[in-house]
């Protein structure tokens, strides 16, 4: 490890924390979670949820930041070196190459979501909720989808201000954003909180996401429980590999994971709350599915007092979560452009936004212009949300995990996690079996190759 390449570092762990609670907490959390938790029971599900992501998703998050750490450099790179460190085949750098395109691939659709939120940021704003019902709001949410222009504008708009971060670095652009936007992003679901407990059925969310009722939960949902668990974490495509490279070494990797899996749960939980909380109120059932947030919320913001500056308020929180995870999910691939292909940052980030965006474009004209063509029987959209999130993420999480585990060297896991003998054995196991069983699980239930599935 002697390569002389400069390379920036978090200022302290608690930069790391906020900018790796910052990947984790996105559209997940806000928009995904609370339907998830609506169309599988609530409570039963939390509940399995919780206890995946101390199982699965904390190990696996552990040994993708130590493995990032441990090289020192971006997810190709650092596969690479640890490879030749273990004495392994120099085949492993495609884990690598997998995160970076699964990172492109991902982030060329969550920019068009993004773009969505960002719609409907204004149209909050401009009062537009107001008296809407549900026949207004499917219309609504359908004439956007119509309009090529308009997604494109929002795409647009959203990829310059993912890039525009980036391309600042990790301490003046990545660090200083999510030293920003992590804290406004607490302050305003305590405010949705806030509302949903004096105005909002508070207790009736409470129940129904707090009280399990197991006859509500089906295998399929303890294995989509598990899967949100994995994915919420932004793992399996380099994004938290890439956050441990510029981790000090003095840092303790078990704590701070810790603590951005505890932050990440903890918005997952307050955001379904304060949903919840807001569609009971307004005699709204939970499971509305992936609508919850474009549908059915609209509707009730038009129909509470103060509902233009709530609905901003929550809209603002959503486009926040999707843009701090949006720069660790590029965050990879201009590592390793600046890196292996010694582009500056600034070109680097103007090539792989380019590509991205391009991309982007071909996935938004899949709900207009381009409705009839398909890939594999699905749209554009459709297909490339498939391809990273049901194929691509399982088993770059599954690589990185099997690495850590079985062909990393003891002695360099031990160095870097630095825990007690008792707990160290604890991750092993479950790196070693536990979370490479659940992935499999995971990645056989997304495919639709589990029987029963």
């Amino acid at each position: 490890m002697t390569e002389a390449i400069h390379r920036d570092h978090w200022s302290n762990r608690w930069a790391f924390v906020l900018a790796t609670a910052g990947s984790a907490i996105g559209l997940g959390n806000i928009w995904k979670f609370p339907y998830m938790a609506g169309e599988n029971g609530g409570g039963a599900f939390v509940l399995v949820y919780l206890g995946c992501i101390a199982l699965v998703g904390l190990p696996v998050m552990m040994t993708e930041i130590m493995l990032g750490r441990r090289a020192q450099r971006n997810p190709v790179a650092a596969m690479e070196r640890l490879a030749r460190e273990a004495g392994a085949p120099r085949a492993w750098k495609l884990v690598g190459i997998l995160g970076v395109f699964t990172g492109a691939v991902i982030l060329s659709f969550y920019s068009v979501v993004a773009g969505w939120m960002l719609d409907y940021l204004i149209r909050a704003v401009t009062g537009r909720f107001h008296g809407m019902g549900p026949g207004e709001a499917k219309a609504a949410f359908g004439s956007l989808l119509a309009s090529p222009y308009e997604l494109a504008l929002w795409h647009t708009v959203f990829m310059f201000l993912t890039m525009g971060v980036v391309a600042w670095g990790v301490t003046r652009g990545l660090e200083r954003a999510n030293k920003i936007m992590m804290p406004a992003l607490a302050a305003i679901l305590l405010v949705l909180v806030g509302y949903g407990l004096a105005r909002g059925d508070m207790a009736g969310a409470v129940a129904f996401m707090f009280y399990p009722d197991f006859s509500r939960l089906s295998p399929q949902g303890v294995l989509a429980a598990m899967g949100q668990a994995f994915f919420t974490l932004s793992l399996g495509m380099g994004a938290v590999m890439v956050y441990g490279s510029y981790l000090q070494r003095h840092v303790s990797i078990a704590r701070t994971s810790i603590y951005v899996a505890c932050a990440d749960t903890a918005f997952a939980l307050l955001a379904g709350l304060a949903v919840f909380s807001i569609v009971f109120a307004h005699g709204m059932g939970p499971a509305a599915g992936p609508g919850l947030v474009m549908q059915t919320l609209p509707i009730a913001f038009g129909a509470m007092a103060g509902g233009a500056v709530l609905g901003a308020l929550f809209f603002l929180l959503v486009v926040f979560a999707a843009w701090t995870s949006a720069i660790s999910i590029a965050e990879p691939g201009v590592a390793w452009m600046v890196e292996n292909l010694r582009v500056a940052r600034g070109r680097a980030c103007v090539v792989f936004g380019v590509v991205v965006w391009l991309l982007g474009i071909a996935a938004l004209l899949s709900f207009n212009l381009w409705q009839g063509v398909s890939v594999f029987g699905l749209s554009i959209f459709d297909a490339l949300d498939n391809l990273a999130s049901n194929i691509l993420l399982p088993l770059g999480g599954l690589a990185i995990v099997v690495f850590g585990a079985w062909v990393m060297k003891q002695t360099h896991a031990r160095e870097e996690l630095d825990l007690d003998e008792g707990w160290f054995r604890i991750w092993r196991f479950a790196a070693k079996y536990v979370a490479p069983v659940a992935i499999v699980l995971i990645f056989l239930n997304l495919t639709g190759l589990l029987p029963g599935a």
